[in-house]
């Protein structure tokens, strides 16, 4: 049964309110039964063990038949064999044969030695219960016979078994768990309604009551002479309402229009007519009269509205107040809704729009393990860093929900770490991560631990981080890190720990440059701060006491510019240290000498502390500077924390912090609570929360090892954005500008750019009415596409996911497909075996995080070789078995290659930097070439030159000789000024046709390579325009390249000049709305050189072809004529995406 979602959605929630009823215990089974989206396996057990048979395989039949897959023949096998046991054992030997006759012998069709066998076991079991009758001792050495001595213990066996195999069986996948849903949330959402369309009433009574759900609400009382005619208009459609506030684009409010009527009757001072929590579009009332009633947590009605007094707006007539709403695509419907309760409401600051804060819950990212700390990236800004308690740290991409590397926690150089820290592990090994955090420039991120260690990383792409430093900083916790430019734009990072310190390090050579001393318990917290032309005689006379006084070090009592680091102690002490003054410090208490954490606005004009004393007593406060006293203190927390809360500021305008399941807002300058958000109770006790720099997104750990990201409308489109959710899209003109140099002519740039933008304008695609493409189908739950290829004959397409499943799809033979063909016109079908099997590689000792997916397929096509980070398995590609499986990690496999000639012969890369030459008859290593630095990323023979072309991740190519297996020669990749060696990835190779030229892709270039010189032809690097490239292959003629970018644009070169032919732009073949996604895997068609497919990273695969009525990706004829009769001199080194010759 095939179910849209909100469907589905509504399915799940009857299901929830029948249970609740306690009363429909029929319907709800039934109901489960027909929709098919949830097995009640409790239910189904309680059938097994009272013995009904009949009713077990009639719930069973409403989800799965015999002919399914073998799990289901084995599922009703079993039914069948029990029943006819117990038919046996109560003597009903008529109503045994007919079972065996009627029931079991379907079996036999699907597989005939099974049931042979089957048939075998009963006859033993009719001859036992013979013997048994009689009195007669019976050795029972036959497995089943031994397992059966009564109804109920056999009963329980067979539960247990019934189990298993619906576990197992793929057709269950997903319904054998009900969904996590709020307590009686059907009601709360028609308690919602009812509250919406309350508040949408022209005259609301202070106690409406609900009578029924089957109309909409109104508050006009039986003499209302408007009645009858809104009566009538309930099954007609509501009138249209001209005194509503339109929608506009995108859901945002359009123009307020009133009706003459209504202006003539309304008061002079309209009030703003954005009605508050009315879902997307609708801002806060600038009228608390028009706040919505609060929802009441029982059944249906309403709460009492507040009255001020305030005349309303006059509405049209009609009752049903009905508002079109346009929804933006892509919106979750779980939009928290501000001010859900009568306390909150008057607490609310009327003036102040909560619009501006991140409310609907955009994504949800299964971290895995418990979020400690989050951190966004100061430029990309839907990248987030994560720390949890088990050591492990993490990037997002949330925009797309990728999770594009991870790291757990090891000491980097054991050498040279201390004997208290050796000793500390040995003692207990566990760490957890207390902090992460980006540098100001994002160029690289640091992490405290919870033993002892500070590691940096330095962030060079999506999954590309790389050791920097590591600092064995404090004895004990290292409880918080920050980074500074303390002098000359010198960046350092300073640290606290459970040792009492604060130090300054610097983070290119992690030399020590300060200490700091003084406080009496362990430092909970550090923050750097630069305050500009301060008065500093003033504010130490201010704050110091006369015996701390240090301002005798100064020269002058004004400076430009002075640096703090601000501290605090678990014991509540707050310190600012001076480190350009010697030590000069500041020193008061916390409110309540609670431990706490500071944060400035992000102007740097305000400073606030947060936190949380032993009794759990918590504050949030704003500090005079100047004074050293409590500025403003803000209500909001009414029961003690379990925990210390965290605060984060956005915007110069709001502060948040995780309290009591809730993420609570304050306006800066009101210290009443703004609202709260419970993201529907899936918040911990002290939810850890990060805004991201604009404020638009905001990340909070909730339950379930689970991070929920937040957004304002704003975040929504930085999200939706093809730009915004590349990595590496938003490169800026001053990037291109600084590679051009001074030696260059400016203007002579500006013309060049302008040229290539005009060509660029005419091969781009972004209407799905310029090419043609098909979406494959599948039924079978993928993570991202990782390799992709198509069959030899060109009849199908295998594809290889993240999660290790291989999905081959093949182009049947039909009345509009004769020939079986690969193409955009007809739908493949996804290839099943017979016994419901799937191609899946083994997963022993691989390590996700690090894995490689690779495979290749046999020159017969009859086999395919693969590997997702564990053994490597050969699989029968028209059985699905698994032929053999070898070579356990480590060293992993990260690429395979067929050799041209022998299919026995597989050349292996690994990631030790080895390659194996792997006989698979003889199960044994060949050879083993050494000669790489680092893992293995690419493999390419030629049958013709007798060579292997293999290419490692630090971007080397080395040429071996396939007689002797003996390395002829090596080169590495070309990188163009701006590049460095570090920025690489990956490195592929591939062949062309002629076997004497090969194409090398990374993502900074394409380049073509003469491989008996072993040298570069042709190179086209990727320009300050253009994100990074994922994949790229030759067409089948070898006369083109098809490349995939991260920011999802797909383009096509002419394979011997590199020359940019067609680029697909995401806009032409992604929906609107549809989840963020980029292509990361491309093939192309063996035989039809104008046809290639995509793997992305939403583990979808995508085929391309060009309309029929041009038969090929060719350049548009504007471009071929201006291009006529000359050559087109290359562009300038620094134009984006430039190709060299």
């Amino acid at each position: 049964m095939s179910t849209s979602m909100p469907s589905r959605d509504l399915v799940f929630l009857i299901l929830q309110f029948l249970e609740e009823e306690e009363k429909y215990t029929e319907t709800i089974h039934k109901l489960e039964q027909e929709s098919g989206l949830f097995f009640n396996v409790k239910y189904f057990e309680e059938l097994v063990l009272a013995g009904k048979w009949d009713e077990v395989e009639n719930y069973l039949s409403g989800f799965t038949k015999v002919e399914d897959n073998r799990h289901s023949m084995k599922l009703f096998f079993e039914i069948r064999k029990q029943k006819y046991f117990e038919s046996l054992d109560r003597n009903e030997r008529g109503q045994a044969v007919e079972i065996l006759v009627n029931d079991l012998k379907v079996f036999a069709a699907h597989n005939e030695d099974l049931v042979s066998n089957l048939v075998f076991e009963l006859v033993l079991m009719l001859f036992f219960r013979q013997i048994k009758e009689n009195h007669m001792v019976f050795c029972r050495d036959n497995e089943l016979l031994a397992s059966y001595r009564d109804a109920e213990s056999a009963r329980k066996m067979v539960a247990k078994e019934l189990k298993n195999l619906l576990e197992s069986n793929p057709v269950f996948r997903d319904k054998l768990a009900f969904p996590n849903i709020k307590h009686s949330r059907l009601k709360q959402l028609m308690n919602q309604s009812l509250n919406w369309q309350h508040s949408l009433c022209v005259n609301p009574l202070p106690n409406p009551g609900a009578k029924t759900i089957l109309v909409d609400h109104s508050c006009r009382n039986a003499n209302d002479h408007y009645v009858q005619l809104a009566a009538s208009n309930q099954h007609a459609g509501p009138a249209p309402r001209s005194d509503f506030l339109p929608i506009g684009a995108h859901g945002l409010p359009g123009p307020t229009q009133i009706p003459l009527k209504s202006l003539m009757s309304a008061p002079s001072i309209l009030p703003h007519p954005s009605l508050s929590g009315g879902g997307i579009g609708f801002g806060t009332p600038q009228n608390p009269a028009f706040t919505h009633p609060a929802v009441s947590g029982g059944g249906i009605g309403f709460g009492t509205p507040p009255n001020h007094g305030i005349p309303t707006m006059v509405r049209g007539t009609g009752d049903s107040d009905n508002v079109s709403r346009t929804r933006m695509s892509g919106i979750s419907d779980r939009m928290m809704l501000p001010g859900t309760s009568p306390s909150q409401i008057h607490n609310l600051a009327a003036s102040t729009s909560t619009d501006e804060l991140p409310k609907t819950v955009a994504r949800t990212l299964n971290q895995e393990s418990l979020p400690t700390s989050m951190d966004f990236h100061p430029i990309l800004q839907t990248l987030l860093l994560v720390g949890t308690h088990v050591g492990e740290i993490c990037l997002w991409e949330v925009s797309s929900g990728l999770k594009l590397a991870s790291r757990n926690f090891h000491v980097w150089n054991e050498r040279s770490s201390s004997m208290i820290l050796k000793a500390a592990l040995n003692k207990d090994p566990c760490v957890s991560v207390k902090r992460v955090l980006w540098s100001p420039d994002g160029s690289l991120f640091g992490i405290a631990y919870s033993k002892h260690m500070v590691q940096l990383y330095v962030y060079y792409g999506p999954s590309d981080i790389r050791h920097r430093l590591e600092i064995d900083a404090h004895v004990g916790s290292v409880n918080d890190l920050a980074f500074t430019n303390a002098a000359s734009n010198q960046l350092f990072v300073i640290t606290c720990g459970d040792d009492r310190t604060v130090k300054v390090w610097d983070v290119n050579t992690g030399t020590r440059l300060n200490t700091f001393e003084g406080h009496e318990a362990a430092v909970h917290s550090v923050f750097p701060h630069i305050k500009h032309s301060v008065n500093v005689r003033t504010l130490l006379d201010t704050f110091v006491p006369v015996i701390h006084r240090a301002s005798c070090f100064l020269d002058t009592n004004v400076v430009s510019m002075l640096q703090f680091i601000f501290s605090t102690s678990v014991d509540g002490k707050i310190k600012a240290w001076l480190y350009d003054l010697i030590g000069s410090r500041l020193d008061y208490d916390a409110p309540d000498h609670a431990c706490a954490t500071l944060a400035y606005s992000a102007d740097g004009k305000r400073l606030f502390s947060c936190g949380t004393n032993k009794e759990g007593v918590s504050h949030i406060v704003e500090w005079n500077e100047d004074e050293g006293s409590v500025k403003r203190a803000y209500k909001g927390f009414e029961k003690r924390s379990s925990g210390v809360v965290q605060l984060d500021t956005t915007k110069n305008k709001f502060l948040a912090a995780g309290d009591d399941h809730k993420i609570k807002f304050w306006d800066m300058d009101n210290n009443s609570l703004l609202t709260t958000i419970d993201a529907e109770g899936s918040l911990p006790v002290s939810p850890r929360i990060r805004f991201n720099k604009e404020g638009n997104l905001l990340a909070a750990s909730a339950n379930e090892n689970k991070i929920i990201i937040l957004a304002t409308v704003d975040g929504l489109r930085l999200m939706r954005s093809s730009e915004s959710h590349s990595l590496f899209a938003s490169r800026r003109a001053s990037d291109i500008m600084t590679r051009i140099g001074d030696s260059r002519n400016v203007e002579d740039v500006r013309s060049r750019l302008a040229e290539e933008v005009n060509n660029r304008r005419l091969t781009e695609i972004n209407e799905p009415a310029q090419f043609r493409s098909l979406r494959l189908m599948s039924r079978v739950q993928t993570d991202k596409i990782a390799r992709l290829v198509y069959t030899n004959s060109g009849t199908g397409i295998l594809a290889l996911a993240l999660n290790a499943i291989h999905l081959l799809w093949r182009w049947p033979q039909s009345e509009t497909n004769p020939n079986g063909k690969a193409t955009t016109n007809v739908s493949p079908q996804l290839v099943q075996s017979v016994s419901g099997i799937l191609m899946t590689n083994d997963l022993t000792n691989a390590n996700p995080a690090e894995s490689v997916p690779c495979f290749a397929l046999s020159k017969n096509g009859s086999y395919v070789i693969s590997a997702s980070g564990g053994k490597v398995s050969l699989f029968n590609m028209m059985t699905f078995k698994t032929m053999t499986a070898f070579g356990s990690p480590p060293p992993a496999a990260t690429y395979l290659a067929f050799h041209p000639v022998d299919n026995n012969i597989i050349a292996i890369g690994m990631d030790d930097s080895t390659i194996h030459i792997y006989n698979v008859r003889l199960d044994e290593t060949k050879d083993k070439l050494n000669g790489h630095c680092n893992s293995i990323c690419g493999l390419a023979f030629s049958h013709v030159l007798k060579t292997l072309v293999s290419a490692g991740a630090d971007a080397e190519m080395i040429l071996w000789s396939t007689d002797k297996w003996e390395r002829m020669k090596s080169t590495a990749l070309k990188f163009p000024s701006g590049k460095s060696i570090g920025a690489i990835s990956n490195t592929q190779v591939q062949f062309h046709n002629n076997q004497t030229h090969f194409l090398a892709v990374n993502e900074t270039q394409l380049a073509i390579y003469n491989a008996m010189k072993f040298e570069c032809l042709n190179q086209w690097v990727v320009g300050g325009s253009s994100a990074p490239i994922s994949h790229a292959t030759f067409s089948g003629d070898s006369q083109l390249v098809y490349a995939s970018f991260l920011d999802g644009a797909l383009r096509i070169f002419t394979a011997p000049n590199l020359q940019l032919q067609r680029q697909i732009n995401p806009s032409a073949y992604l929906q609107p709305g549809s989840p963020p996604m980029f292509p990361i895997a491309v093939a192309a068609h063996p035989l039809n050189p104008n046809q290639f497919a995509v793997g992305s990273t939403d583990g979808g695969v995508c085929v391309f072809e060009p309309l029929e009525s041009d038969g090929q990706w060719g350049v548009p004829p504007s471009l071929q004529n201006r291009s006529a009769g000359r050559i087109l001199p290359p562009p300038p080194a620094i134009a984006p995406d430039n190709p060299q010759g």
